[in-house]
């Protein structure tokens, strides 16, 4: 599978739309677990290993190969940390998260009042 760059074709869309290279970035296996992660702080590849809930290395590296080239992570003295580009998506998904949490419970307490 290659890089999702916008303006090619990608996941869901022909005509690689920004957006649907964002997407098929995003529901990439980890890529935005990774992401998550590194909005933490920076980390070793270890250190983010770890912090992934044991990924496997392949998998990691192939998911830093693809956002350091999309300019989304860079590699520092520190380890590996989100570029200022890749701290302004986490800052959008970020409302994301919260909402979720939201509609979580929403959910469960429609489960609830089915019972």
């Amino acid at each position: 599978m290659s890089i999702p760059i916008p303006g090619e074709q990608v996941r869901g869309s022909k005509t690689g739309k920004p957006i649907m290279a964002l997407l098929d970035l995003l529901g990439r296996t980890w890529a935005l677990g990774v992401i998550w992660q590194l909005s933490k702080g920076s980390a070793t590849f270890r250190d983010l290993q770890q912090r992934c809930e044991q990924i496997s290395p392949s998998l990691l590296n192939t998911r830093l190969k693809e956002l350091k080239a999309l300019s989304l992570v860079e590699s520092t003295s520190l380890g590996y940390q989100l570029t200022p580009t890749g701290v302004e998506l986490f800052a959008i998904i970020t409302p994301l998260g919260q909402w979720s949490e939201y509609w979580a419970q929403q959910i469960n307490q429609e489960k609830v009042d089915d019972i």
